[in-house]
């Protein structure tokens, strides 16, 4: 397959990591070009293998083949194969691994042992609630949402707590730990000195609570639940129509003018208690039920295409089939086939050095004999 050198070429991961978090980094950074080497379980492999259904072709957990493209395969009993686990560890430039603090230790795989085979090793490791006192903790994403906040902000605000409908904080910390990864690359540019990343559900999701966790952390205030309400800005959720709910994000108070002028009611920007934002949210009851009743007078696609041509920020609730068909409509290119592989399309663009789609989701040990050539005489690093 002819593509374009990424910006990663040249770079070795050695990914030890499983499930979502660490297997979702390491298909980004192969996607910039790096080659990702999956260890896995021998006759097993990662666990969402078995994650279906629903499946892919060939009977493949859809999981499974949502992360882990542009990867190869090998199959290794961490301590049987202990050696071949190290002279991979010892020819890499990166290792990312997301086993329960210490096991890494106990296998001779941990990083103080490595850094000494290869000094220029960038080592991400990836917990629940870090290596300290929380090490013993099950890192599981909606043990996370639950103890870490997020369940409480989500949902209906009588409802016990609601947990996203993705394994969200597993995304976010795989971000982080890419972001993590190259920064300790930079640094190793430098220096040529490599180091230890590391980064939890748990850290992770406090940060990326954003405004929610600024609230406490500056204010002392603990938000609640508000269903799709937003608790600083009105209006900026969920509202009726002739047909169905049309998402509604004006954000600003120019935006609540040309919203009340294309409802025809010029009067509720009039209003006093409406004029500010602050007002807005005061207020917020008796002003959504007067924008709901404006808005059952149309259906929801028409109110999209008058407000949006207004300038006003809006969207109807689309399934991911009608996600997917927008975004193709918008040129964003959403979905790539890899040989026969339906996959997601990595979000990044980049002129000079693009994403680039090499290798299908690879098959258990597929690609053993690669690996074994490829570390074949190696001594490590100087």
């Amino acid at each position: 397959m002819n593509v374009p050198e990424g910006a990663l070429d040249g770079l070795l991961v050695a990914d030890f990591s499983r499930v979502l978090a660490g297997p979702y980094a390491t298909m980004l950074l192969a996607d910039l070009g790096a080659e990702v080497v999956k260890v896995e379980r021998p006759g097993a492999g990662d666990d969402t293998r078995e994650w279906g259904p629903p499946y892919g072709p060939g009977g493949e957990a859809t999981y499974f083949l949502g992360v882990n493209r542009n990867k190869r395969s090998i199959a290794l009993d961490l301590r049987a194969d202990a050696e071949v686990a190290r002279a991979l560890a010892a020819r890499a430039d990166v290792l990312v691994e997301n086993f329960r603090p210490g096991t890494m230790d106990r296998l001779g795989l941990g990083y103080d042992a490595l850094r000494e085979l290869n000094p220029g090793l960038v080592y991400c490791s990836i917990t629940g609630f870090g290596s300290g006192a929380g090490a013993e903790l099950p890192g599981y994403d909606l043990i996370a949402q639950a103890v870490g906040g997020l369940m409480s902000v989500t949902g209906d605000p009588d409802g016990p707590g609601t947990k996203a409908g993705v394994a969200l904080v597993d995304v976010i910390t795989g971000l982080h730990a890419a972001l993590g990864v190259m920064a300790a690359l930079r640094h190793r540019e430098r220096t040529g000195e490599g180091q230890r990343v590391e980064v939890s559900l748990l850290s992770s999701l406090l940060s990326a609570l954003t405004n929610h966790a600024s609230a406490y952390a500056a204010a002392g205030v603990v938000p609640r639940a508000m269903g799709n309400r937003h608790p600083s800005i009105v209006p900026y959720e969920v509202f009726e129509t002739a047909d169905r709910p049309l998402v509604i994000a004006a954000g600003n108070d120019r935006q609540f003018q040309v919203l009340c002028r294309v409802l025809d009611r010029p009067d509720l920007a009039a209003d006093p208690r409406y004029a500010t934002n602050a007002g807005r949210v005061t207020a917020r009851a008796d002003l959504v039920d007067e924008l709901n009743a404006a808005l059952r007078g149309r259906p929801a696609d028409a109110w999209f295409e008058l407000l949006t041509a207004a300038g006003v920020p809006c969207g109807p609730i689309n399934d991911l089939s009608a996600a997917f068909a927008l975004a193709a409509d918008l040129g964003l290119e959403p979905a790539v086939d890899l040989d026969g592989v339906g996959q997601v399309a990595n979000p990044i663009r980049l002129a000079e050095t693009p994403p680039s789609y090499r290798r299908r989701p690879p098959a258990l040990g597929a690609d053993e004999a690669w690996v074994r050539a490829l570390l074949e005489g190696d001594q490590g690093r100087e």
